[in-house]
């Protein structure tokens, strides 16, 4: 029964963190980015303070609070702000698998942060990545870069560096994760009210267009993140429910293609697997 459970919460988060994609594309035809940012971080919030305060934890919350000024301005603030500007200058099929070369980043990081021993393996998986990343970055023309959006492709990748970053000092900090992420989205949010302030963005003319953004506050943000921590705590191999995301940006890819129309590449499939090869490989020990 508790395998079950583990595999079910986690292949309900994969499912969730699929659509989200798609998601943002069409959230960012009537939103811009901070918009969307500011929308979708608010719900994420409202999520999370209800979660602790039906587990009769709140109390708890104002623990070393303010450890999640730093965290709440990486993530969600500069992270979303990085990620949903590249989604509006890129293919949704292109943005996606950019981002997921977070773990990549993360094993280099880990050696600065965490002291851990860096291998041979692990440049090799980075070569690898990086080509599947060039070959995503041709636009269905392998190697022809004429039609690269060069910022947008920018953009993708360095939120996979802050990404991994804010992963590194999440570890660091021993709270729970439940309190950790209300407290980061707390600060996010006023991050984000203070940049929409001096961007002159704090302006939504329609309120049918924040349906996107609570719709990425639920799925990508609050309950999905809520959920797949269920899955780890009740996996009896933690191995296996984390391999599971990597189905996400396959799964991604056919919602994509469906509900965006977008026509996917043989280029975007083809990086996308050598991306996830040489993260795969760089675990291997």
């Amino acid at each position: 029964m508790v395998v079950k459970k583990s595999y079910f919460f986690a292949i309900l988060s994969v499912l969730f963190w699929s659509t989200v994609a798609t998601a943002f594309k069409i959230s960012l035809r009537y939103l811009n980015y901070p918009q969307l940012l500011f929308i979708s971080s608010l719900t994420a919030l409202f999520i999370q303070f209800l979660l602790i305060l039906f587990q009769g934890n709140l109390h708890l919350v104002k623990e070393n609070f303010l450890n999640s000024f730093l965290l709440g301005f990486l993530n969600p603030f500069l992270y979303y702000l990085i990620l949903f500007q590249a989604y509006s200058l890129l293919p949704a099929q292109i943005a996606q698998p950019l981002n997921f070369t977070w773990p990549i980043v993360l094993t280099f990081f880990s050696t600065i942060f965490l002291k851990e021993k860096i291998r041979l393996i692990n440049f090799l998986a980075l070569i690898i990545s990086f080509l599947g990343v060039l070959i995503i970055s041709s636009y269905g023309k392998l190697f022809d870069f004429q039609n690269v959006n060069l910022l947008g492709i920018i953009l993708a990748l360095s939120s996979s560096f802050v990404w991994a970053l804010y992963w590194i000092l999440n570890l660091l900090d021993k709270r729970k994760e439940e309190f950790k992420l209300f407290g980061n989205f707390f600060f996010g949010v006023l991050f984000t009210i203070v940049f929409l302030l001096i961007t002159n963005n704090f302006s939504f003319p329609k309120y049918n267009y924040l349906f996107g953004g609570i719709y990425v506050g639920i799925f990508e943000m609050g309950l999905t993140f809520f959920f797949f921590l269920k899955a780890l705590r009740s996996a009896e191999n933690k191995a296996k429910i984390n391999n599971l995301i990597y189905l996400t940006p396959f799964l991604s890819l056919i919602f994509i293609n469906f509900i965006l129309k977008e026509k996917i590449y043989f280029t975007t499939i083809l990086g996308l697997f050598l991306i996830i090869f040489g993260i795969t490989l760089q675990t291997k020990r």
